[in-house]
This record gives structure tokens, C-alpha cells and sequence, in this order.
């Protein structure tokens, strides 16, 4: 028997925003089913705050989340929305929210998806809460984000079946990875694949050299690999961080062979790593967050963002959720670095 609810919340509205994530279905059907069992009315708004502003919405009840943690996507679609970066945009989303006797807004997304919720408290007074859905995991306040331990899999998944092949011609491939500028994806899938070298924005910066500096650091990657196919004559795979080598990966293979002879194939993943069945730690880390985002409504808090530190469940300002001051474990990198990268040159 459903619990009464004893706040004044009656309908909650929901969206999912920007770049979508596996799990980000999960994390709706918690929401909807959360809430009715507190009495609370659920309406879902179609590709993301775009929704708000075209009035493209319904009620979201139990058939609609039924049979729904395990698919990737978004059932409720998503987009990027250019007119919120315009107050008018914003006015027109609030008065809508109004229209329809909304008392709460949940965002499932990104840091820019939580920036969108920020400016929205300008001109509306609801309560608002963010809940983690990106698969670059760059945010501030939650240990991983809905969608990156998927995002992960499907990546050593993929880097395996190239690692066959980098292995029967003895090649050089360089995989490229999503993260815009995090490389939580790049270290972690890299040292899960035995890649034998990791370049990402914490280890390795280019964007600031000379050519004749950027020149060295391929001398430098060059050297790497001549050292291992000349003792091992086995393959040889480079992870690296998408917006890290201007160009990327296809200029990097094109600028090792131009200054260093070094043949390599370039694999770009994409949006491969997007997609997908969530695995279990995504589906159980978007269900205790969609719990929580409407407990947390009915305490009667908002501007949060919920989060996940040390298996326990966490909130956090949306302000402080953005500051981009997550980083790659230390601990990661000083392996990579120091023992790791090391290892590669004996193919351990």
C-alpha cells in the first residue's frame, strides 16, 4: 500500500538532457515509481528542456516504465537546447512549468544540464534536483556517474577484439576515447585493456606546445614503440582522450608516420560507447538515485544534485556539482606512469 504523502508535492516533472547515458532509463522508471508510491504524479518532457519550451509532455504511469531498466537511451529522448542560453528561452520554460502546476523538476544529465536547472531558479520557484547521467563521469560530488561503468565495458569489449587483430599483423593501433575533457574513460578502459600507453589530459598536454615541442612528444611515443616491436615484435595500443590531440586520433597516426615513420591504425569508438544495455552497476546506481532525487524532493530540499560517495548515497549543490574539480584518481595515474607503462616495454 502506497505511503501517504504529507509535503505539498503533487506533480513532479522529469526530463532527461544532453549526451545520453546507459542507465538514464533506469533512473526514470525509479522516479515514476517512487513517486507514485508516494502519491505523486510524474510528467515526463520529451527531448529535454526543448520540451518545456514546444509543451511536449505526458503522464508518466507503470506501463510506461515496465520492462524499461535494461534498455539504453531514453525514453524520453533527449537534446541539447540553445535557447536556454538565452533568458527568454528560460522565461518561456519557467511559464510553462507554471501552466502546468508543476511543484518539482528533476534533470537527469550533465554539468550542462545542471546549468540549465540553475538558470531556471531566476524565474521559477520549484524545487530542482539533478541527478548524474553522463557517461564522462566529470562530475563533481558522485563517484561515478550513470552511464560510465557502461561506457566502460563497452569499450574494453571493443579494444579487446582490436587487440586480436593488432595482434595477428603486429600493428600499431591508436583507439580514441569519449570524455570531451576528462580522461576518467581513457585511464580506466586503458589500463583494463593492457594498453601500452595511456595519453590523456592528466598525463600528457599538448594543446599549449610549440610544433617543435608537439614534435618531441611524438618522438617521444615513437621511441616507446620501437623499444617494444623491436624486442617483442607483438602489438602495440595507444588509448587516448578525444580533443587531446588536435585532429585526434587519425592526425596523431598521420603525424607519427609524417615525423617518426611510425605506421598506426587509428580507431575512433564514438558513440559506440553511448549506447547500449546498462550493466548492473549502472541499473542499481540509477534506481538508488531516482529513489533518493524524490525523497529528497519530499524533505522538502532543492538545488541538489544527488550523488553517490563510498556506497552511500549523497547530495550536493548544483553549484558545487559543476566546478569540474574531479579528477583521475592519483593513484591511477601514478600506476600508469610508474609501473604500468614500464611493464609494457617487458609485455607483462
Amino acid at each position: 500500500m502506497n505511503e501517504k504523502n504529507h509535503s505539498s508535492l503533487k506533480r513532479i516533472a522529469l526530463l532527461t538532457s544532453g549526451g545520453d547515458a546507459p542507465g538514464m532509463n533506469a533512473a526514470i522508471r525509479a522516479v515514476v515509481l517512487a513517486a507514485h508510491h508516494y502519491q505523486i504524479e510524474v510528467i515526463g518532457f520529451k527531448h529535454g528542456y526543448n520540451g518545456l519550451l514546444n509543451k511536449e509532455f505526458f503522464t508518466l504511469n507503470f506501463h510506461h516504465v515496465h520492462g524499461l531498466i535494461n534498455q539504453g537511451g531514453t525514453l524520453l529522448k533527449s537534446a541539447r537546447c540553445k535557447a536556454f542560453y538565452h533568458d527568454d528561452g528560460v522565461k518561456q520554460a519557467a511559464q510553462t512549468l507554471v501552466n502546468e502546476s508543476i511543484d518539482a523538476l528533476i534533470v537527469i544529465g550533465g554539468d550542462g544540464s545542471f546549468n540549465g536547472l540553475i538558470a531556471l531558479q531566476k524565474y521559477w520557484s520549484g524545487q530542482v534536483i539533478g541527478i548524474p547521467g553522463t557517461i564522462d563521469n566529470d562530475v563533481d560530488g558522485t563517484d561515478h556517474t550513470i552511464g560510465f561503468a557502461t561506457a566502460v565495458n563497452t569499450a574494453i569489449e571493443a579494444i579487446d577484439k582490436i587487440r586480436d587483430t593488432a595482434d595477428a599483423f603486429e600493428r600499431v593501433f591508436i583507439v580514441e576515447l569519449m570524455g570531451r575533457h576528462s580522461g576518467q574513460i581513457t585511464f580506466n578502459v586503458g589500463i583494463a585493456c593492457a594498453a601500452e600507453q595511456v595519453l590523456s589530459f592528466e598525463n600528457f598536454s599538448v594543446a599549449q606546445l610549440s610544433a617543435e615541442q608537439r614534435n618531441a612528444r611524438l618522438i617521444e611515443i615513437a621511441t616507446d614503440i620501437k623499444q617494444a616491436q623491436q624486442k617483442y615484435q607483438s602489438s602495440y595500443i595507444i588509448t587516448i582522450a578525444e580533443n587531446l590531440w588536435p585532429g585526434g586520433a587519425n592526425q596523431l597516426a598521420i603525424d607519427l608516420k609524417k615525423h617518426t615513420e611510425i605506421d598506426c591504425t587509428a580507431c575512433i569508438l564514438g558513440y559506440i560507447q553511448r549506447g547500449g544495455s546498462p550493466v548492473a552497476k549502472d541499473r542499481i546506481l540509477a534506481t538508488k538515485m531516482g529513489v533518493a532525487a524524490v525523497q529528497t524532493l519530499i524533505a522538502g530540499n532543492t538545488n541538489l544534485m544527488i550523488g553517490e560517495q563510498n556506497n552511500s548515497i549523497t547530495t550536493l549543490l548544483l553549484t558545487e556539482a559543476i566546478k569540474h574539480q574531479k579528477r583521475v584518481s592519483d593513484s591511477l595515474i601514478n600506476a600508469q606512469k610508474d609501473i604500468l607503462a614500464m611493464a609494457a616495454q617487458t609485455q607483462c
